[in-house]
């Protein structure tokens, strides 16, 4: 299956030698990433501080449960998510893995939709606009995560031109 990016023949895939079991270890602890329950917490960090700041800067008692309900609409599906995903690496066969990936997003995102619907019924004079604002700034842990997780450590070695599923180097276009 030929791969974007990369020029192979058959024989030169025969080249390819996959990492050893240190060898993978080694370039797990050199490049650490987020975990998706350090992700839920901060957004748990996050949702509580826009809803006590909202608490602080806002006389409506509606306008702060319509901040933590948005709060609720995305911590509670990433929590779920979290755990799903959880179970899901202890799989070995990674095509179980990746549809249980898929399961869980559409559960994430069921989930949400649900306790949106939800919304008018169980908070009492709803402010949507609040609520927006309280799932705004919880969501948004998403692309703070990205910018926060940990950085490869120096002397990784790691050229972005090397393949890390295995030691060959790609033939690019320009070569």
């Amino acid at each position: 299956m030929p791969f974007i990016g990369f020029d192979a023949e058959e024989k030169d895939l025969a080249q390819v030698t996959p990492l050893s079991a240190k060898e993978a270890q080694e370039l797990r602890d050199k490049n650490p990433s987020v975990t998706p329950w350090q992700v839920v917490g901060w957004q748990c960090g996050m949702g509580s501080g826009a809803v006590l700041f909202t608490w602080l800067l806002s006389d409506s008692e509606s306008a702060v449960w319509s901040v933590a309900y948005g709060v609720l609409v995305v911590v509670l599906p990433s929590l779920f998510f979290a755990r799903g995903l959880a179970r899901q690496f202890l799989s070995r066969n990674l095509l179980t893995a990746g549809l249980g990936f898929f399961l869980w997003e559409i559960v994430k995102i069921s989930l949400s939709i649900g306790l949106l619907f939800a919304a008018p019924k169980l908070v009492d004079q709803l402010d949507w606009l609040f609520l927006l604002l309280g799932l705004f700034v919880t969501m948004k842990v998403y692309w703070l995560a990205l910018l926060l997780r940990p950085k490869p450590k120096s002397g990784t070695g790691l050229d972005p031109k090397t393949v890390l599923v295995g030691k060959m180097k790609p033939k690019l276009k320009s070569e």
